[in-house]
């Protein structure tokens, strides 16, 4: 239903509810009954059967079971017995690198019960969000995470964080009173406050209207388990090169058989032969050692805080050509900082990132003693005075607990050395004139900051209070803000946003007693103008250069936000991802062209603003369709979709919700887009090594069905049992083949361009190579299996020996 559309009365009638008492115990079990509990459906685990099948469901697997049955048929019970244990060791190596990867994940998500305060049978009382239905009267105050799905009734000065559902970094401004009757975007809907959310500011009472999967946050839950599981790029060409060995291995033995039969060879004789060389042409070793680098590659990436879920996305990671990452949180830091000052004609800058107090102000360079510049002064005392956010700290982790706009605001007075604490003890609040969003300002009254008069402090939207201020404070002196003034006031205020910059003025008036009515219309005019500050969610620092870096490996780093077009581009072209304006496009836009259309726009983008859920997975789709490998990046709900269409989707391990976690590949530990760098480059050194260990294995495979297919073809005995052929590919060829694969990455391999997708593991020259190498290794074992039936006519078994043994030494030289 759209609850937004519903007044008030409404609301209470449909569930059922009072707004005094709430519900009673009894129909809140009704209810439980009826509606189950406030928790989001998981997607049932892969069982271990399923998981076991799905191990044994490769084509060489396949062929190596039908060899091991052929085997029994024909009495060879211990070659059967050999080529099942290693089919059951690789499967259960797959399994067991799986599982830890996934309790390393359930390690992550720490097991929590969080509560929410609720009016039932008139009493307020606090439950398990779990425990919360559809009707409930909720309390709501700053500092906690909305438990459901809530339909407002009463609100005073409500703001909530909906960054981790919309992915918009401000605060949004909540009204009980609104009101819709056509339909409202997700977040444009003012009367209502959604699951996962969080309270910065202000209070408010509201019903419980949706729980559980029927939340906005449960439809994407729901949706993400919709969609389909696709193949790694590994697992698409290991299975393309299994097809063709495979393909290969059964023509190879039809017409050894069919040659052995025509020269009256007995029947079980050339069972033995096709057993042979289907043992011969498939490298044993392959599964085992693919999985065993795969798995040391995951415990490299847990060092270099990335948890990889799934074993073969280690490998998609050295194939991304495209990584479309969530602006806030991710490329930004997620707290917002102070970091430029107008006040007495003068600019100055604040040093310093985020809520640590550490910073200081300067001008051209020089550090500045607030105290001792009166219109800096004035400005931070109504910036801490006209604010109701607070910071706190924990072992050196600082936090805003409020609005993070105004917790930037405290943070700038404290690089300052203007308390908190000190000027709310001292200056108390005596009365108040909330923010609201139709005026855009706040007004707060003082005691005791100028001698026998009471001061109004007022923050807010610049171009409103330009308007109301009469006068402007220069240099500790009261000048006629006139309209040159008023102009250059106007030009600043934009200068200030051109430059990515969210901007607040400052004014105050005196008053010699208490106003007798307190209202916006009698207060917040004739002001005294006293600034403007600017602030910016900052960038990453290691963001910027791990973005240079993508661009050196031939990645295209994109960047998707929820913010406006200009904030965008500002906050794209300082990190690097974005040069013209004309590279961002917005959400609005994109719903006006088709997919076709959208193919070739994401060929010029880098940046997407405005966009919503539903966008991320067009644009990750669009990018998938133009033969990209793409990485998607996220911590918020509205990131899961496209992080689950994407080929890696890469949560953030500490800001991540465990939708977002559950549904990425890889799970960023430290929160640190730079650690991607180091997943690509990882990724990258594993699928280089796995081309050399394929290189080595294949030309002594193809080395070993040339002695048996040329002896077959020339009437010679089987120059090699199965069991020989299986020690020499499990042993002899698997721990060279597993220090191919352990080396260390060239230096140049993050300046190289990601590979073709499409482009097979052997390539013409790697094809060339093996068939060069494999034609010398058969034909020296060839060579010493004719002069050893020669030399030792009456021992077969010393001819099969001195051939064993010449192989094995050219494989360890092939190495």
């Amino acid at each position: 239903m759209n609850w937004y559309k519903q007044e008030k009365g409404e609301i209470l009638k449909n569930l059922g509810t009072s707004i005094e008492k709430g519900l009673a115990d009894v129909e809140v079990q009704k209810r439980v009954d009826k509606y189950g509990t406030n928790e989001l459906m998981e997607k049932p685990k892969e069982t271990f059967l399923s998981k076991l099948l799905n191990q044994f469901s490769d084509f060489l697997v396949i062929i190596l079971i039908v060899a091991a049955l052929i085997s029994i048929f024909i009495g060879e019970t211990r070659d059967s017995i050999v080529i099942i244990s290693i089919v059951a060791i690789n499967a259960f190596l797959g399994i067991y690198q799986e599982g830890k990867a996934e309790k390393a994940l359930e390690s992550l998500q720490k097991m929590t019960s969080p509560t929410a305060k609720v009016i039932r049978n008139g009493h307020l009382d606090v439950v398990t969000t779990r425990n919360l239905v559809p009707g409930d009267l909720v309390i709501l105050e700053a500092g906690d995470i909305v438990p459901a799905d809530i339909r407002l009734v009463e609100s005073s000065n409500l703001k909530i964080d909906e960054a981790s559902l919309t992915g918009e970094s401000v605060p949004v401004e909540k009204q009980s009173s609104m009101a819709y009757e056509e339909d409202i975007p997700l977040g444009d809907r003012e009367n209502m406050a959604y699951m996962g959310t969080i309270i910065t500011y202000g209070r408010a009472r509201g019903i419980v209207v949706e729980t559980g999967h029927n939340t906005e946050i449960g439809k994407i839950a729901t949706q993400i388990q919709s969609f389909d599981e696709e193949l790694t790029p590994l697992q698409k060409r290991l299975n393309e090169l299994g097809k063709y060995l495979g393909i290969v291995t059964i023509i190879v033995c039809i017409i050894v058989f069919a040659v052995g039969i025509l020269q009256g060879r007995k029947i079980m004789d050339m069972f033995m032969v096709s057993i042979s060389l289907a043992v011969a042409a498939i490298p044993e070793g392959l599964p085992a050692i693919v999985t065993i680098v795969l798995a040391l590659g995951m415990n490299k990436m847990v060092k270099r805080h990335a948890i990889v879920k799934k074993l073969l996305a280690v490998e998609t990671l050295g194939s991304i050509t495209t990584i479309c990452s969530d602006k806030t949180g991710t490329l930004t830091q997620n707290e917002m900082t102070a970091v430029k000052i107008f006040a007495g004609n003068t600019i100055y800058e604040a040093t310093g990132v985020g809520y640590n107090p550490s910073g200081e102000l300067i001008k051209q360079g020089r550090k500045i003693e607030a105290n001792k510049v009166v219109d800096l002064k004035n400005l931070l005392s109504i910036g801490v005075l006209a604010n109701d956010a607070g910071i706190n700290s924990t072992n050196g982790i600082y936090k805003v607990i409020g609005d993070p706009t105004e917790g930037s605001l405290v943070t700038l007075a404290q690089k300052a050395d203007v308390s908190k604490k000190y000027m709310n003890e001292h200056y108390p609040r005596i009365e108040e004139i909330p923010f609201d969003s139709n005026r855009k300002m706040m007004t707060t009254f003082h005691k005791n900051y100028l001698p026998g008069k009471i001061v109004s402090f007022t923050k807010g939207a610049p171009d409103i209070i330009i308007k109301k201020c009469k006068y402007i404070s220069i240099n500790g002196e009261t000048k006629n803000l006139d309209n040159r003034l008023r102009e250059k006031l106007l030009e600043m205020n934009n200068s200030f946003a051109k430059e990515a910059l969210r901007v607040l003025a400052f004014a105050y008036r005196e008053f010699d007693r208490l106003p007798r009515e307190i209202s916006s219309n009698n207060i917040e005019n004739d002001m005294v103008f006293v600034g403007l500050v600017g602030m910016i969610d900052p960038s990453r620092p290691e963001a910027r250069e791990a973005i240079t870096k993508c661009k050196e490996a031939g990645i295209k780093p994109i960047m998707i936000t929820g913010d406006y077009k200009e904030t965008a581009f500002a906050i794209s072209k300082e990190l690097g991802i974005a040069k013209s304006i004309k590279e961002v496009i917005i959400g609005e836009e994109l719903d006006n062209i088709s997919d076709r259309e959208l193919k070739e726009v994401v060929k010029n983008t880098t940046v997407y603003a405005r966009v919503s859920p539903e966008h991320k997975v067009r644009i990750v789709s669009a990018l998938k369709a133009n033969g990209e490998i793409v990485a998607m990046t996220g911590d918020g709900v509205n990131d899961s979709m496209a992080l689950k269409k994407a080929d890696i989707g890469i949560s953030m391990g500490i800001t991540g919700t465990d939708v977002a976690k559950n549904t990425a590949e890889v799970i960023l530990t430290d929160d640190n887009f730079a650690s991607i760098v180091a997943a690509v480059e990882e990724g990258r050194v594993i699928y280089s090594n796995i081309r050399k260990f394929v290189f080595f294995l294949l030309s002594c495979n193809i080395g070993e069905i040339i002695i048996v297919f040329f002896s077959i073809l020339y009437n010679l005995p089987i120059p090699l049992l199965p069991i020989q052929l299986l020690w020499l590919n499990l042993v002899t060829d698997s721990f060279p083949a597993l220090a191919l694969g352990l080396e260390k990455g060239e230096e140049d391999i993050m300046k190289l361009k990601p590979k073709d997708p499409d482009s097979p593991i052997i390539d013409r020259i790697m094809m060339a190579d093996i068939i060069v190498q494999s034609i010398t290794i058969g034909a020296a074992s060839l060579l010493s299996y004719t002069w050893a039936l020669q030399a030792y006519p009456d021992s077969l078994i010393k001819a099969r020996t001195i051939t064993f043994a010449t192989l094995i030494l050219a494989e360890l030289l092939r190495a």
